[in-house]
């Protein structure tokens, strides 16, 4: 589908959402979908549909602030992990949480999902109603299957409030496909990380995601951290405090309306597991490691029965979504030939399936760097000291290809590696806002660097057949969707 209709595409459904939202939000009294639905996982035939019920329409743009705490408080009520003075010393006295700024509690009701291909709207799928499970945080979720390769499928989701009652609000959306082995379309893609919502840069969310609407990609990544437990207002040391994080972010229009429209992958790290450079054992206040990843992978974000997968986006592109925090060993574990962060089955996984393939390009995404550069203070991914062993062996194992190129989140600065001599290339996307960006010095560029830039932004590629030979290009765009590098590779 060409760039003009597929905005054409979109602009129609925009206003179809629009118009539906406001009558809903006049004339019923909910539930309503004030955090929208999300995609996940989608491949040529299935596609996993998430979806919560909420009792407002919006987020509550005038609740109370929190309580701010010092990061020694935050230390000593971790060690404690006593849920009711985590709430306490954050919560004003005689307020809850629905009270304070952001919030949009859940709503008990049923749901009803409608599908179809855009260009066959006489083929609908329709599920039967389901109510939302109370105790997941008032979300259900749907796996499509039997879908058609290379299809843009519009979503309708109806709400009520049991089956005595009318429709109380309703969305609609859409996700592609990906085409075929031997499909031959241009492909655009868009790569992010590191965003929370007291580092946004709009009162509607993160800007980025108007600019990469304006490229509407045919499908989209996020690497993780996608929201931060461990930082203020509140710290989310319980399961109610990881919850209202995700509800308040996912009520942020923009990046609302964008997850509606555009195929996802969405990828966990440390922050959004637990806290800071988590791993398998640890606990946050009260909340176990394992209850932290149940949360993400079975409860917030659209599941799978691994965490990591390739997919095939036509003959000249396949990319791999990697795990990098399900099976890792602890990071204060010494080095050794012992010590992953893939894990046996995972990496056995991809290095085999980086060599079946024989598309033109292969992009593995990773929440973490592998290439680097890293700070030396730190130990929690293949760049750093700490996992050197297996990182050796994994970049050893790259280099044979020259047609593998890895991106990367978690590091709040963009940067393009190509270590002299060999075939590796990482790109790093940098984090979803200017305000987010740090962690490195502008002035610190490496031999290794072929770009480095210490702002906000987000990674856009793009595989084309335009000049008569399949290109892969990568630019690093900023925060108001200007290009500020660009790779090519050609074949």
């Amino acid at each position: 589908m060409n760039s003009i209709l597929k905005r054409l595409t979109f602009l129609a459904i925009v206003f179809v959402t629009i118009f539906s939202s406001c009558e809903t939000e006049k004339e019923t009294d909910g539930p309503y979908f004030g955090n929208g639905f999300h995609n996940g996982w989608a491949d040529q035939t299935s596609i996993v549909i998430w979806t919560r019920l909420t009792q407002n329409p919006e987020g509550n743009a005038g609740g109370t602030e929190f309580i701010s705490i010092s990061s020694k408080e935050e230390n000593d009520l971790d060690k404690e992990g006593d849920a009711a003075k985590i709430h306490a010393a954050q919560i004003p006295e005689g307020l809850t949480l629905d009270d304070m700024i952001g919030a949009c509690p859940g709503a008990i009701g049923e749901v009803k999902l409608v599908y179809y291909p855009l260009t066959n709207s006489e083929n609908k799928t329709e599920t039967e109603w389901v109510a939302v499970a109370n105790d997941k945080n008032f979300t259900t979720q749907w796996k499509l299957e039997n879908l058609t390769a290379d299809t843009k499928y519009v979503v309708q989701i109806e709400a009520r409030l049991d089956e005595k009652s009318k429709v109380s609000d309703n969305i609609e959306g859409a996700f592609r496909t990906p085409p075929t082995e031997t499909g031959e379309d241009d492909i655009e893609f868009c790569v992010v990380t590191c965003h929370d919502y007291i580092r946004k840069d709009t009162t509607d969310g993160h800007k980025i995601y108007s600019a990469m609407m304006d490229l509407f990609p045919d499908f989209y990544v996020h690497t993780g951290d996608i929201e931060y437990y461990d930082k203020p207002d509140p710290w989310a040391m319980t399961e109610e405090l990881m919850r209202f994080k995700w509800d308040r972010l996912f009520a942020m229009p923009l990046q609302r309306n964008f997850w509606s429209q555009v195929t996802t992958y969405y990828m966990k790290d440390d922050h959004d597991a637990l806290k800071n450079d988590a791993w398998p054992g640890m606990k946050y206040g009260p909340v176990t490691w394992d209850r932290g990843l149940e949360i993400f992978d079975k409860e917030q974000f659209p599941s799978h029965d691994k965490f990591y997968k390739t997919v095939r986006w036509g003959k000249d592109l396949q990319i791999w979504i990697t795990e990098g925090r399900n099976y890792r060993s602890h990071n204060d574990m010494e080095d050794g030939p012992g010590k992953s962060i893939y894990g046996p089955e995972q990496k056995a996984w991809l290095y085999k399936t980086l060599k079946e393939s024989d598309a033109t390009f292969k992009v593995v995404i990773n929440a973490n760097p592998i290439l680097g550069p890293d700070r030396k203070n730190k130990r929690d991914n293949y760049a750093n000291e700490g996992f050197q062993t297996e990182g050796d062996e994994i970049r050893e194992f790259l280099n044979q290809f020259d047609n593998v190129y890895l991106c990367n989140g978690d590091r709040h600065w963009q940067y393009v590696t190509n270590p002299e001599g060999t075939n590796l290339w990482e790109f790093s996307c940098g984090a979803g806002s200017d305000v987010h960006a740090g962690g490195w010095s502008q002035e610190d560029e490496r031999p290794q660097h072929r770009f480095l830039r210490v702002k906000g932004g987000f990674l856009r590629g793009h595989v084309s057949r335009e000049s008569g030979s399949p290109t892969l290009t990568f630019q690093h765009i900023d925060v108001d969707g200007n290009i500020v590098h660009e790779e090519v590779f050609a074949k």
